[in-house]
């Protein structure tokens, strides 16, 4: 929380620049708390939306401070999501 503190003081947030990368692709994103997957839409102030890949396609917002890891989307050979992820 103390590292949160001060990236938030310093304007440190290197995060929100490698996010950039991810947008517009089918990504896991692993927070404190939970993971989420769906794909990454936008980034801005420090926060990213994201629309879940279920029939719904539900929106989410997270805060990018309390992201832990982003990882994209494991695909097979031939191009489809992979069933298990590990």
């Amino acid at each position: 929380m103390n590292t949160i503190k001060y990236n938030r003081q310093k304007g440190l947030s290197k995060m929100s620049e490698m996010i950039q990368n991810f947008i517009g692709k089918e990504c896991i994103i692993t927070t404190m708390n939970a993971s989420v997957t769906g794909k990454i839409e936008s980034a801005e102030g420090g926060w990213i939306k994201i629309r879940a890949l279920d029939k719904n396609a539900n929106t989410e917002i997270i805060n990018v401070d309390y992201i832990i890891r982003i990882q994209e989307y494991p695909r097979n050979k031939n191009g489809k999501r992979k069933a298990a992820i590990y």
